[in-house]
């Protein structure tokens, strides 16, 4: 970045070679003349190849598929972990007693702890408080800490946390465990997905995205068949040790390989560097001596500025700058309408899909007497969670993955599968609505890779992980979380499950219709956009993509060029 800056200030003032030496030297920095009398101007940087999008290093260790993979993993262990304490292996049941006199002891969780199902219900949802708390913090802090940094903070404290419910000795541990679980959560579920966005080829960015995002359904449904296994057979704790086992590899790695740049995030070895504006003065005091002092007056001069500037970083005026920061932040989210309607269709969605997942099997077994209605809901679900869900990416990218094309799949597949899911339930016949909720269901999944995107790139780089983190926080609070109780509510005024039914399905249609909206805003793709917090083009021209690596192609960077 200096090296850009000086050389043209230089050409248009009376400071000598000799002086801009002086400078060069203190800094480390490169400057080419020819036969000492001009300063040869920067070469343009080597443009990127335009299929190619990754901001990892040559000499990572990780290539962007790995990138992927790694963080298929873990998202997959996230959502084992929800599964797994609410299978019946850990979850278990209440110890119970007949008129006889004759009690049988209880299982799991539920049964060493004794909890009633108030008690159950509130472990089961713990540790979204640690999530909705924590994900806006570990967004604000990607801008001082290295996001992967945070990732990896984040992971310790999944797998302390998870660790820590294996040994848990009564409801209270064990809720302050479950929460912390939300945390450690909370670093991951804000930042993967800008991760994979910035690496992912341009041509199957959704695609990835799809990937990323199926995990949720396979792994709640792993999680079932986990925690039964080894509920059943070793006991509820070990469950949870494992899965801390497991994690454990995962968060080391965020702490001893080499840390990965988000886009729009400045490397934190940048900011030693000195900034224009200081070169500027140092120029000024250049131009102004006599010569014979300049080294001893420019180093005191630095040695001043660092030493300010260190204690002002550890000073409280800091701190409320960077609430200042997040507050800004949050209203830029706020002022773009591409984003509210992204993240206001996305509650609306996720206000049934969250009750449906709660209270689905009780209303089949009601309405169509179905034995059963737990294996039933969730093998349909996991089944068109995955399809629908990959499904969803790669469409998107075959149609030319679009903020206007993403609103257009998301209305679109939104309505029918509410129209298909709306009618399963007005059939009396049990395989006439298996079959048709079946459809419906697998087109609303297809949302999960296109809503996302949207909320990755209707926002300038250095805001996607708050983006993340808010739309995170926003479908939790205003859509699944009141949905269940809500609906239970419903249920309990009108004692009819399929009229209840219909009423929860047909708010998918208003979901379908916020979409809609959306398609005829101005939306602009943000992901290049340039900001004060952004890599400038000479850094990134120095970061070369790592999917190179199979053609053996490289671009060299405009400094090595020089010598």
């Amino acid at each position: 970045m200096i090296c850009t800056f000086i050389p043209p200030l230089l050409q248009h003032s009376n400071m000598s070679i000799c002086a801009w030496s002086c400078v060069s030297k203190y800094y480390n920095i490169g400057m080419a003349q020819d036969d000492h009398s001009q300063v040869k101007p920067e070469p343009s940087p080597q443009p990127m190849e335009p299929q190619i999008s990754s901001m990892i290093p040559t000499s990572s260790w990780f290539t962007p598929k790995r990138l992927l993979a790694i963080f298929c993993v873990i998202n997959l262990l996230n959502y084992v972990d929800r599964g797994a304490i609410a299978s019946n292996g850990v979850n278990g049941s209440r110890g119970t007693c007949t008129e006889g006199g004759t009690c049988s002891s209880g299982s799991g969780i539920q049964g060493d702890f004794n909890l009633n199902n108030f008690e159950d219900g509130v472990l089961s949802s713990a540790f979204m408080v640690g999530l909705l708390v924590a994900s806006p913090i570990f967004a604000s802090l990607a801008k001082s800490v290295n996001p992967f940094r945070l990732i990896g903070i984040g992971l310790s404290v999944w797998t302390l946390a998870t660790l820590c419910c294996g040994f848990s000795f009564n409801f209270w541990s064990i809720s302050v465990c479950r929460m912390l679980v939300g945390v450690g959560e909370a670093s991951f579920i804000s930042l993967a997905a800008p991760f994979i966005d910035d690496n992912a080829p341009v041509t199957q960015k959704t695609a990835w995205l799809g990937i990323f995002y199926m995990c949720i359904p396979s792994g709640y449904a792993l999680g079932y068949v986990y925690g039964g296994l080894v509920g059943s057979h070793l006991g509820w704790r070990y469950a949870f040790w494992v899965e801390s086992l497991l994690m454990l590899p995962f968060a080391i790695s965020g702490f001893f390989m080499k840390p990965l740049q988000l886009r729009g995030f400045v490397p934190a070895d940048s900011e030693k560097e000195p900034t224009p504006e200081a070169v500027v003065s140092v120029v000024q005091v250049m131009e102004a001596s006599d010569g014979k002092d300049e080294p001893l007056s420019l180093k005191a001069e630095l040695r001043d500025k660092s030493s300010d500037h260190n204690s002002n970083s550890k000073s409280a005026t800091q701190i409320n700058e960077k609430f200042s920061r997040f507050l800004k932040d949050m209203k830029a989210l706020l002022l773009d309408k591409v984003y509210v309607v992204n993240v206001t269709g996305y509650i609306a969605y996720n206000f049934v899909i969250g009750a449906y997942s709660y209270w689905g099997p009780k209303a089949g077994y009601n309405i169509y007497h179905m034995a059963d209605a737990d294996l039933i809901f969730g093998g349909i679900t996991i089944v068109c969670g995955i399809v629908g869900t990959l499904a969803g990416g790669f469409i998107l990218d075959y149609m030319n993955n679009t903020l206007s094309n993403a609103f257009k799949l998301l209305s679109t597949t939104t309505f029918i599968g509410a129209a298909f899911c709306f009618g399963a339930f007005l059939f009396r016949s049990m395989y006439g609505f298996l079959a048709l909720f079946s459809i419906g269901e697998l087109l609303v999944f297809a949302t999960q890779g296109p809503v996302n995107y949207v909320c990755l790139r209707c926002v300038k780089p250095s805001l996607r992980p708050l983006s993340m983190a808010m739309s995170t926080v926003a479908i939790h609070i205003f859509g699944d979380v009141p949905s269940s109780p809500l609906v239970g509510v419903l249920q309990d005024s009108i004692n009819n499950w399929r009229t209840t039914a219909l009423i929860l399905t047909s708010i998918l249609f208003p979901a379908a219709g916020i979409w809609f909206i959306g398609i005829f805003l101005h939306s602009v793709d943000k992901f290049d956009e340039d900001s004060g917090n952004q890599v400038s083009n000479v850094e990134r021209s120095t970061t070369m993509p790592l999917l190179q690596e199979k053609t053996g192609a490289t671009s060299a960077s405009p400094l090595s060029q020089e010598h």
